[in-house]
């Protein structure tokens, strides 16, 4: 699904990854993210898909909310096990939406 967004500016934040074979706890963990995520504040929405290469972008109302989510404790426990167990390889990238479009907005 789309995430629908605020007008700009808002924040994305990118992250593209490969995984390591099997689920080893993933999805679980993936589900109660995207719950955590959803009652962060400053949180706008998310878009994912994965292939052989995962990307997931969600989307944040600043760099601030972006920074308070990225040292939530539960979240800070998914990085740790995403750099033991979960990702061969991964890059977060931070963008500043200036302009968004789009069929059917």
């Amino acid at each position: 699904m789309i995430a629908k967004t605020p007008k700009p500016p808002y924040f994305a934040v990118i992250f593209t990854s490969v995984r390591t074979e099997g689920d080893n706890g993933y999805q679980a963990m993936s589900e109660k993210m995207l719950e955590l995520a959803n009652i962060q504040p400053g949180f706008l929405g998310v878009e994912s898909a994965r292939n052989e290469i995962g990307i997931t972008v969600s989307y944040w109302e600043s760099l601030e909310a972006i920074k308070a989510w990225k040292s939530n404790i539960d979240h800070l426990e998914a990085q740790k096990l995403g750099k033991e167990k979960w990702y061969e390889v991964y890059k977060v990238r931070i963008a500043k939406v200036e302009r968004d479009y789009g069929l059917k907005d």
